[in-house]
């Protein structure tokens, strides 16, 4: 059973900069491709980032390119989001998710199955 747990939202002014970070137990974080998803209040969720096993493969959205970093610890079993330049519309839920597929090399959307229970990002203009 994996757990996924995100932390590090929170309020912050348009233009400033957040770090959220997902810890994941129960199995071996570091062969596993994991990303990040946000939902908007009354909006669908969408697939913000995502980041293979080895970290040689990443993938942004491209509302969020050049702004948001996915980054991952292995040996701290952590995944981290790193927003920078930050916009009202980047306010939502942020919903970390984990691949149970082991040292795929190419993460897609469809592969990231379990998720954490999310942590709020609010940005104010």
């Amino acid at each position: 059973q994996v757990q996924l747990v995100e932390s590090g939202g929170g309020l912050v002014q348009a233009g400033g900069s957040l770090r959220l970070s997902c810890a994941a137990s129960g199995r071996t974080f570091g062969s596993y491709g994991m990303g990040w998803f946000r939902q908007a209040p009354g909006k669908e969720r969408e697939l913000v980032t995502i980041i293979n096993w080895s970290g040689g493969a990443t993938y942004y959205a491209r509302s969020v390119k050049s702004r948001f970093t996915i980054s991952r610890d292995n040996a701290k079993s952590t995944v981290y989001l790193q927003m920078n330049s930050l916009k009202p519309e980047d306010t939502a839920v942020y919903y970390c998710a984990a691949d149970l597929m082991p040292r795929r090399p190419i993460v897609t959307e469809r592969d990231l199955t379990v998720w954490g229970q999310g942590t709020l990002v609010t940005v104010s203009s």
